[in-house]
């Protein structure tokens, strides 16, 4: 048996049993991976896959156990990879991080900076997507590390940490009727069109789970994943605002005598944790440990390595 067959292997259950996109992904030809998957059956004396002619239709009890197995080899190949990498290269490579777009633009911009003065060999790749985007890139090694607030925790492949907590704000045009109220009510928005997140960015469950618990229907008039674009469109009046606290700090909008107000929501939706995940059991090279604690004074090697070893699956705040 050979690594080549269990990456077809592996790569031919991602891929829905098919074959022919299975042998693009690995870049080779549809009968050499039949061949290959046939061999290893072979020498292991199961069945891996139920055949319909020369179709696969699905994966026996006996795969289920092999693929197990094969991802823990492949797993571990990836590893010793990066460990040659780290030692051959202490201060260079690639820190490819997956997250959604208000943690790009409001939250990483300070820690990859300050990563990139103590690093400056080590190039960053960003990459932003849905927190279910997010996991899988993560679960898939497209990304060392990834951060979001929805999903990360429900990912069996992955082990979480709490980064730092943050509410939503209410955003409102300065000459709005609400402007001059501090304490909003779930009433009062409820009456109002509201621009708000997409259902699966930033928070958007506790915003729809809030109204609900209160039997009330709120008018979402237009929904984003962009909080720069829902402050825009707040601006010209098409309703007021909900969006992540990090999205108001140092806009000068909201500055004294500025165009829009921000008004403190966590009375309303509770707070949320931005989490911080890895996938189980990958070997971290020191600049992701270093990368890790710029981010979050809860975060340091020595904790993330006991989580890591399997000691707590995640912790919260």
């Amino acid at each position: 048996m050979n690594l080549h067959q269990f990456r077809f292997v592996q790569e031919a259950a991602r891929r829905n049993l098919n074959l022919t996109e299975t042998a693009k992904a690995l870049f080779t030809s549809q009968p050499g991976v039949s061949k290959a998957i046939l061999e290893l059956e072979e020498e292991l004396g199961v069945d891996i896959f139920v055949r319909h002619g020369k179709r696969l239709k699905r994966i026996t009890e006996p795969g289920l156990e092999v693929l197990k197995a094969i991802e823990v080899i492949l797993r571990e190949v990836a590893n010793l990879k990066r460990i040659g990498e780290e030692f051959s290269q202490q201060d260079t490579g690639t820190l490819s991080i997956a997250t959604t777009h208000t943690q790009a633009r409001y939250v990483l911009p300070q820690p990859v900076v300050a990563l990139r003065a103590r690093f400056p060999k080590v190039a960053v790749s960003l990459h932003q997507g849905t927190p279910e985007q997010v996991a899988q890139m993560v679960l898939d090694g497209q990304a060392d590390v990834g951060l979001a607030t929805e999903s990360l925790a429900a990912f069996e492949g992955l082990v979480t940490l709490p980064c730092y907590e943050w509410q939503h704000m209410v955003v409102l045009p300065a000459a709005h009727a609400l402007a001059g109220v501090e304490r909003l009510g779930l009433d009062a928005l409820a009456r109002e069109p509201i621009v708000t997140y997409h259902a699966s960015f930033t928070g958007r469950t506790r915003i729809d789970q809030a109204f609900a618990v209160k039997g009330l229907t709120p008018n979402v008039v237009l929904e984003a994943i962009d909080s720069d674009v829902i402050k825009t469109y707040v601006k010209l009046g098409l309703g007021i605002g909900i969006v992540a606290e990090m999205a108001v700090r140092d806009d000068p909008a909201f500055a004294p005598g500025g165009e829009l107000v921000a008004r403190p929501a966590a009375q309303l939706f509770g707070h949320n944790v931005a989490r911080l995940a890895f996938k189980r059991g990958a070997y971290l090279r020191h600049f992701v440990y270093a990368f890790a604690e710029l981010l979050s004074d809860r975060l340091d090697r020595g904790l993330i390595e006991r989580v890591m070893a399997g000691h707590g699956e995640h912790f919260d705040l």
